[in-house]
């Protein structure tokens, strides 16, 4: 396992952690938080003294509104290049907002509360164009100085990604959690498509060598949590 030899920059945009991961002198993107949410980033950006244009590549992690929101005002900012997995990808370019399933009891009393915004998101979200489609291939990152690729994690959707790096750290998007709407601690997300496929898609993870989880939903995390769960 390499030591960590990146920068990562939390960036909270709304309910949605997104992160910036620098190798060499620029940057990679994971997520771009819900609508609304690009004014905040640019503060973001401004606070740290980041320059916009040092952001090269955003990685949707999977197509739910509050990670792909604020998409199209981060890209003209930056000039960045967009990917995300096909199958989520096509939903995204034709406006389609596909709302979660509930996984367990919580997530199934979460799951109405969905159902009333979506009107709402539906018409803060249009198609949003993405420049690259992802397959079932790992993606490297070489290309931009991170010694990590990108890795299909489906699960939480049939198109979520994450970035994992060398270092052991992984960016999951929502394929686990350790804040709201979960509430009993680091654990597996409790909206989402497949329970079976997330625990798979763990076990992936934890098989490259992953020791630190950075959700969009919580605090990061150890990755031996999900040995927990995959022992249950």
């Amino acid at each position: 396992m390499n030591k960590r030899d990146h920068e990562i920059i939390p960036l909270k945009l709304g309910m949605t952690h997104c992160y910036l991961i620098r190798g060499g002198a620029d940057y990679v993107m994971v997520d771009a938080g819900p609508p609304n949410a690009f004014k905040k980033f640019r503060q973001k950006l401004e606070q740290q003294s980041i320059d916009p244009a040092k952001i090269k590549l955003i990685i949707i992690t999977h197509m739910h509104f509050d990670h792909v929101g604020s998409l199209p005002g981060i890209c003209r900012l930056t000039g960045a290049k967009s990917a995300m997995h096909y199958l989520d990808r096509e939903l995204v370019e034709k406006g389609k907002i596909i709302m979660p399933g509930g996984i367990g009891a919580w997530g199934k009393v979460l799951t109405p509360f969905l159902w009333t915004i979506k009107p709402v998101v539906s018409r803060a979200i249009g198609p949003v164009p993405i420049d690259h489609g992802l397959d079932d291939k790992h993606f490297s990152l070489e290309g931009y100085r991170i010694h990590g690729k990108i890795i299909h994690t489906p699960g939480h959707t049939a198109g979520s990604v994450s970035l994992f790096l060398e270092s052991g750290d992984a960016f999951v998007g929502d394929l686990a959690m350790s804040g709201f709407p979960r509430v009993t601690g680091p654990g597996p997300f409790v909206l989402g498509d497949d329970l079976e496929a997330m625990k798979r898609s763990w076990q992936l993870l934890l098989d490259e060598g992953a020791r630190q989880i950075y959700p969009a939903h919580g605090k990061p995390f150890d990755a031996n949590v999900f040995i927990k769960y995959l022992n249950a």
